[in-house]
């Protein structure tokens, strides 16, 4: 067999093939930007429209009682199912950044822990965005930012010789945003533990396709989104997870509505709820967190450990055509090879790789249009969504992005780049 067959056989051989169907395909696409935004559940689609039409079209205010108050609950069981916590663990609301804000705010003002923020050049820097601004509104010192002489991976002792040396508050991503690099979780957080530290992970880049085990890794704290590998739609609720031992110690900086103890009795004093609902704040997005519902019940069915076993042959596969096929061509590899050390995305660099996504775009009778993502300065970040990706999307896109190079058919795009990319 060619190498194109092969792929096909792999296809047909998938255990997890049958939940493509699961999802709304635009016709001769190929979609490898799933580490940004996942595709369309065809379920979410019918259950926003039941919501719409039934729920708030029908019963409008009696839904609260019948159906929204309870959401966020039965979602944030889900995701504890998926994450192996306890259902009281885990909170279902608001973006990432509120939710870093407040776990961040909340952590340095429990005492716990010395009042200083580390976090890496891999973060997401909207994260650090946060932790400076935690800083400047606590006159605390800046955060203590670690560099690598790379962008690949971490140097795990310069991470662990700096919170030694710094102890505090760290916030780290799991999988990088850049190269797919994948921290060591418990190795990490037992290192923070003996120097009287706490890491806070962005689970965002790496939940719904890798697995995670926040009891067997000994997380205490950890936040992440919805709306990528985990397919809640654009700008769903992202989610906030706090070791049970630790939720008394920590009070919310927002003393929201939802955050109080009985917020319907509309009293003029605050008084927090028990548990992490003191993390709430205002009323629950109730379209989006239902739209989000059909990504997690998909996670769930599929298995998450299925899930990696198949990200771990897809990129596997991928490294080994980029290294054959592209590698000459002046592509680079920009995450990564070790499985243990990757996420599901990998990454490629070109010095037209801005042009080249371009030409990617645009798809024709004879070939699919193939939607990757760029990231500053050079990199092409080629997101491997299991539930819907498969061998032969991935052998396609090779042949195209040779193609592209052979023929330098970049030369007819522009350099400008848009606001999203």
């Amino acid at each position: 067999m060619n190498r194109r067959e092969i792929a096909q056989d792999l296809d047909r051989k998938d255990p997890l093939s049958h939940f493509k169907k699961e999802f709304y395909h635009p016709e001769n696409e190929i979609y490898l930007d799933g580490n940004s935004l996942g595709k369309l559940p065809l379920k979410a689609k019918e259950k926003m429209t039941m919501v719409m039409q039934e729920q708030w079209g029908k019963h409008l205010i009696r839904s609260w009682n019948e159906h929204w108050l309870d959401l966020p609950k039965r979602l944030a069981s889900k995701l504890a199912q998926l994450l192996n916590a306890k259902d009281h663990e885990i909170l279902v609301g608001e973006s990432t950044s509120v939710n870093l804000y407040k776990v961040a705010q909340a952590l340095i003002q429990s005492g716990h822990y010395p009042k200083q923020f580390l976090s890496d050049a891999l973060n997401f820097p909207t994260d650090n965005y946060i932790l400076e601004g935690i800083c400047r509104e606590n006159a605390l010192a800046k955060p203590i930012y670690i560099h690598y002489s790379t962008d690949l991976k971490a140097d795990l002792n310069l991470l662990k010789n700096q919170i030694s040396a710094h102890p505090g508050v760290v916030c780290l991503s799991l999988v990088s945003y850049k190269s797919a690099y994948y921290y060591p979780m418990k190795a990490l957080n037992l290192h923070a533990k003996e120097n009287n530290s706490i890491i806070i992970w962005d689970l965002s880049h790496a939940v719904g396709a890798v697995a995670i085990d926040l009891k067997e890794t000994q997380t205490l704290v950890a936040i992440g989104c919805t709306y990528k590998y985990l397919n809640g739609g654009p700008g769903s609720p992202a989610f906030m997870y706090i070791e049970e031992t630790l939720i008394p110690d920590l009070l919310s900086p927002i003393q929201g509505w939802f955050g109080h103890a009985k917020p319907f009795d509309f009293s003029q004093d605050y008084l927090p709820a028990a548990g992490i609902e003191k993390f709430d704040a205002g009323t629950p997005t109730v379209l989006s967190l239902a739209a989000m519902e059909a990504g997690i019940d998909i996670t769930l069915a599929a298995g998450i450990k299925n899930i990696r076993a198949k990200s771990i042959t897809l990129t596997n596969a991928l490294i080994k055509e980029i290294e054959t096929q592209l590698t000459p061509l002046g592509y680079s590899l920009e995450s990564p090879k070790e499985a243990i050390e990757r996420g599901s995305h990998v990454t490629i660099s070109h010095h037209e790789s801005w042009r080249i996504c371009q030409c990617l775009l645009h798809g024709n009778e004879k070939r699919p249009k193939i939607i990757p993502d760029f990231r500053p300065p050079h990199y092409i970040r080629l997101g491997i969504a299991p539930l819907y990706i498969g061998h032969d999307d991935l052998w396609l896109t090779v042949e195209r992005l040779k193609e592209i190079v052979l023929e330098k058919e970049y030369e007819h795009y522009s350099q400008i780049r848009p606001t999203v990319t």
